[in-house]
């Protein structure tokens, strides 16, 4: 072949390789389909992890709070009580199928949680235990303050955690709280870090736990607000919501020496117990009650109206037990 046809076919070649080359670029960046042009690792660049993508259609990401509730200033519907026996400092309503808030006070305000603590203790539980699990209950779990709510357990003592969960949501047991914790971490301490990552990753950034009972400590505390995104999520665990829908509990545990001890509670919620009756508008599913001196009466509570639609409402710091109630109560006739 002669010299000038072997430049010929060179050149035709190098024509063909243009037009592919046009061509591949031109699918890359007019978005037909997904293309990806991957950049390999090079020491002597600064385009080591540089990639271009191409979609045919695009899309935007949610956002974090795009499937909840958002609370910004209060809002109140009627006359409060600021002061007194009917009195409370914190409270909201948010009707959790359309993540709107039909009430908000001090939404907020950091405040002492008291038992409703309980709440977190129990989704990480859940999430990083069996139900069938074996607690044992040791000398680290016991708790010594006067007037906390007991189950009077031993050292030695065990049961499962399904068991635990039901003393624990149902009658509020503080020592049952530290048996869960470590059981499950090794130590409170290790499980209240546990508690607290959960808290912020469900963006619940004004909340601290250091213990998983409740019993007051002036750097435990939390808002209204975070316990609407605490209860949420817990409110999504099926053994969660069987539980705190419970009027009594009744079960039998082994005690150090083997024996089978009975155990017997009835519900600290008040809606659930049969001592307080819901407005007609309302049906309380279950909720988790919290109360010390500090902390005053407390109660987180999921609720349904005549049309099956879902609640979460809270009242922090009420004066006295009928006040915290009787807010609630309130709030359930605006669902």
């Amino acid at each position: 072949m002669r010299y000038t046809e072997v430049k010929s076919y060179c050149n035709f070649f190098r024509y063909v390789s243009l037009i592919l080359c046009v061509v591949l670029m031109s699918l890359v960046f007019t978005g037909c389909g997904k293309k990806e042009i991957k950049y390999p690792y090079d020491v002597n660049t600064t385009k080591n992890a540089f990639r271009f993508e191409t979609y045919s259609q695009s899309s935007v990401a949610d956002s974090f709070a795009s499937n909840l509730a958002v609370v910004g200033e209060d809002i109140i519907n009627g006359e409060e009580v600021e002061t007194g026996e009917d009195s409370y400092v914190s409270a909201i309503l948010i009707d959790t199928d359309d993540k709107e808030a039909l009430y908000s006070k001090n939404a907020h305000a950091k405040l002492y949680p008291a038992s409703m603590t309980k709440v977190m203790t129990a989704i990480v539980a859940l999430e990083n235990a069996s139900p069938d699990q074996i607690l044992t209950f040791t000398e680290d779990c016991k708790v010594t303050e006067e007037g906390a709510q007991l189950a009077g357990l031993n050292p030695g003592d065990t049961m499962t955690l399904d068991q635990a969960l039901h003393i624990l949501l149902i009658y509020s047991a503080n020592d049952v709280a530290n048996m869960i914790a470590t059981s499950i971490a090794g130590s409170v301490d290790s499980f209240c870090d546990m508690m607290n990552d959960k808290a912020n990753e469900l963006g619940a950034t004004n909340t601290h736990f250091v213990n998983p009972h409740g019993l007051h400590d002036e750097n435990h505390y939390t808002t209204a607000y975070d316990m609407y995104l605490m209860f949420n999520e817990a409110t999504k665990l099926d053994s969660f919501n069987q539980i705190i829908a419970l009027p009594e509990y009744s079960t039998s545990y082994k005690t150090a020496d083997g024996t089978d001890k009975e155990f017997k509670c009835t519900s600290t919620n008040r809606y659930i117990n049969g001592k307080i009756n819901a407005p007609t508008n309302s049906t309380v599913i279950g909720g988790k009650t919290g109360t010390t001196i500090a902390a005053g009466a407390c109660l987180v509570l999921l609720s349904k109206d005549k049309s099956g639609r879902n609640y979460i409402s809270c009242v922090m710091k009420g004066d006295n037990i009928d006040a915290t109630y009787g807010k609630t109560n309130k709030l359930l006739e605006l669902e």
